[in-house]
């Protein structure tokens, strides 16, 4: 059999994959379903929670992308189903030498070789939508080159058709929470995952605001070797974060503190968020032998707000600090819920002292002690889930779905870290003298340099 007879036989498997999607996960919706899955027996739930995830478990690809989202936000599955999906790994079966040889000359042309000073056909690391391969310039500069999976378009349009099912059994089975504005959010941000040419623009957003902090690291970015396929940043060596889970207590909050930066500086500073705070997506960078800070390495994952979404973060922040429920119905309403009563108000309260808890207390803590990281936020969504019971329904608003994400996602790093720092103080660092006019002016100047148009 040919080099090409194989590909071809490869990715014919891989879309294999993809058409089970819906057989799978629609075969586990028939037992839920039967089940009465949402207020069923322990025991159901935990039985449907695995076999949800042995149906996802051999899918690779955006499903499992979708699967690690569903599973970040707060209350949208029962928490067994939420823990086993966090166990499922985006990785998928890596293209070989022979593809991408024909992969990149269709991105950039059949004399794509002369354009590197060398390129290594074997990948160094495989992701949910696209494969890394160390390269060099012309120049000698080691270079990362994320290079897009064939069909991915198709793949993701099929895998969000399968979310849009599951969403609208949750909407049937349990009326406490509308998933339409959620299912939207995640939709769109999944779809602007495929343009890497988006990412490019991202990541030269974070290189402009964070060029001033030395605790995070950014790629360069290399548009004249990146298409909307194809993503060449500047190589970052580093070390896996958790290497260091065990090391000093001054080196973890060290890299705690460098975590803090690299999603809340940008987030005060041009009211955007990196939306993933995965493993996979930052390493630990070392100078004479000892840690000193992180790399941010991968950027499809970026929502970036209106200057008035962090308006209401920070009004939020000061009612629950100050006791001042007209600010914190202002922010529960700017953010975009509707039909807010005191019952709904008292039930969004208990997540927003969750999430605030640790930057309420002037004082050096732990993010949540005596907290395991994947039991992160899960009481207190299971709290939540049975008080809408009584007094729901709500509607989350799509701005939400991601910033939660990334403070449950960086919670559950700091968990890791078992850091110790003054959350209080850090946070009122980034939010002094805050102004949403310094902050629009801010945003659009970091825009304007990276490309990015105003968000609406």
């Amino acid at each position: 059999m040919s080099a090409s007879d194989r590909e071809a036989n490869r990715f014919s498997a891989r879309a294999a994959r993809y058409a089970r999607v819906g057989a799978n996960v629609g075969g586990v919706a028939a037992r839920m379903a039967g089940n009465r899955l949402f207020g069923g027996k322990g025991g159901e739930d935990l039985s449907n929670a695995a076999a949800l995830a042995q149906a996802l478990g051999g899918l690779k690809g955006p499903i499992m992308k979708v699967a690690q989202l569903l599973a970040t936000v707060p209350d949208l599955l029962p928490p067994e189903y939420a823990q086993e999906l966090q166990k499922l790994q985006s990785e998928a079966p890596p293209m070989g030498a022979a593809f991408v040889k024909r992969r990149m000359a269709a991105e950039l042309g059949t004399d794509w070789q002369t354009r590197f000073g060398s390129f290594d056909l074997r990948p160094a690391a495989a992701a949910s939508l696209g494969q890394v391969h160390r390269a060099t310039a012309l120049s000698g500069e080691a270079l990362a080159c994320k290079l897009q999976y064939p069909d991915m378009q198709s793949a993701v349009e099929a895998d969000l058709t399968q979310l849009q099912v599951a969403f609208s059994l949750h909407r049937r089975m349990s009326a406490v929470i509308d998933t339409r504005e959620i299912a939207k959010e995640i939709g769109e941000r999944v779809r602007e995952e495929l343009d890497y040419g988006r990412e490019a623009k991202h990541a030269a957003l974070y290189r402009e605001v964070l060029r001033d902090v030395g605790l995070v690291r950014v790629p360069s970015v290399h548009p004249d070797l990146s298409t909307k396929r194809l993503l060449t940043l500047g190589w970052l060596e580093g070390e896996k974060i958790l290497t260091f889970a065990q090391g000093p207590q001054e080196i973890r909050n060290r890299l705690a503190l460098a975590m803090f930066k690299a999603w809340w500086h940008p987030f005060s500073r041009a009211a955007v968020i990196h939306g993933d705070p995965h493993l996979g997506n930052y390493t630990v960078f070392s100078e004479d032998g000892e840690a000193q800070g992180i790399n941010l390495l991968d950027y499809g994952c970026v929502r970036i707000f209106h200057p008035r979404f962090v308006g209401g973060v920070v009004d939020l922040y000061k009612g629950l600090l100050e006791n001042d429920e007209a600010r914190v119905v202002h922010a529960y309403e700017v953010w975009g819920f509707r039909n807010l009563n005191r019952d709904l108000i008292e039930v969004l309260n208990i997540w927003a002292r969750f999430i605030y808890g640790p930057l309420l207390e002037d004082r050096t803590r732990t993010v949540a002690d005596g907290v395991k990281p994947g039991e992160y936020g899960r009481r207190q969504a299971f709290e939540v889930h049975k008080a809408l019971k009584e007094r729901g329904p709500v509607t989350v608003p799509r701005e939400f779905v991601f910033m939660d994400r990334a403070a449950v996602g960086l919670g559950a790093v700091f968990l890791h870290l078992r850091s110790e720092l003054n959350y209080h103080r850090l946070f009122e660092a980034e939010i002094d003298r805050f102004s949403l006019d310094d902050l629009a002016a801010r945003q659009k100047a970091a825009l304007d340099a990276a490309g990015l148009p105003l968000p609406q």
